[in-house]
């Protein structure tokens, strides 16, 4: 990984940018347009939103704005959990396109593995896809027990499954798990809201290098093959945290790293949500 153009190659085939922007609770109007807008300046290629972040709207105006054609840029989006099943993930679906203004989608995800209800909704997505309306599926939030599950009757294998990764998560096993199966592993908050920060290692590491921890941790992330989306309006934080691509941690780095976990969420626990 040499540059912010370099993609991960989902099983299908499909290129998908290793670094992209996150926009959850980022606000519709303005401050999503500022902010993708700065992102694709800084040479960002890959956009994370989802229905349940009401900005979808946003994220497509400031990309039709922007000046890049659409199809240089990965576009995900997320169905919520309100929504699942068969027949209501395809009307969502056909929500999210209007907003974003867009005729295909590059990434469909399903949110949260809502019990009872996600495999449906995985149909709508393998429709979906077979009907060329987006060009990879995946899942979120799913564990290892819920990949198999799905699996065991799926058509289309996911493509990506994006879940909370951090160096206080690093989630071995699931990881590992996806690499055998070839899905892709995405992070979300990957900084884990900027709770890091002043960790000794971290900041060790980072003096080193003369970068920061945040520059650092996403350094981390692409070395571990994991697609990562860290989220900012801040233009200065946004191109700070592209400025990854010209170091490169040693393996005695990445095993400190590694040793920060303590399966730590800030997120819900998938097994364990309130749906």
């Amino acid at each position: 990984m040499k540059s912010i153009q370099d993609c991960a190659i989902l099983h299908n085939g499909v290129k998908m940018p290793w670094l992209g922007l996150g926009v959850y609770k980022v606000k519709n109007g303005d401050e999503v347009i500022n902010a993708v807008k700065t992102a694709l300046e800084a040479g960002y290629r890959h956009v994370d939103t989802a229905a349940f972040y009401d900005n979808e709207e946003g994220v497509g105006q400031a990309i039709k704005e922007s000046g890049v054609p659409r199809e240089q840029i990965f576009v995900t989006t997320k169905v919520w959990n309100s929504d699942q099943g068969y027949e209501t993930t395809l009307k969502a679906f056909e929500t999210s396109l209007k907003k974003l203004g867009m005729d295909y989608i590059d990434l469909y995800l399903v949110h949260w593995p809502v019990r009872g209800k996600y495999k449906e909704t995985y149909k709508a997505l393998e429709k979906l896809y077979k009907d060329g309306f987006v060009r990879a599926i995946g899942v979120s939030n799913f564990q290892i027990h819920h990949l198999e599950d799905l699996m065991a009757e799926c058509e289309i294998k996911p493509m990506v499954n994006q879940v909370e990764y951090h160096p206080r998560l690093t989630q071995k096993e699931l990881h590992a798990f996806c690499k055998q199966h070839h899905i892709q592993l995405e992070a979300w908050s990957p900084l884990m809201r900027g709770g890091l920060f002043d960790d000794p290692t971290l900041l060790e590491i980072s003096k080193k290098y003369g970068k920061s921890p945040a520059q650092v941790i996403l350094r981390w992330d692409l070395q571990n093959e994991v697609v990562t989306i860290p989220k900012s309006i801040t233009p200065q934080r946004i191109k700070e945290n592209a400025d990854v691509f010209d170091f490169e941690l040693t393996p005695e780095e990445m095993e400190k790293i590694d040793a920060l976990n303590m399966n730590k969420r800030i997120g819900s626990d998938p097994d364990n949500f309130d749906f």
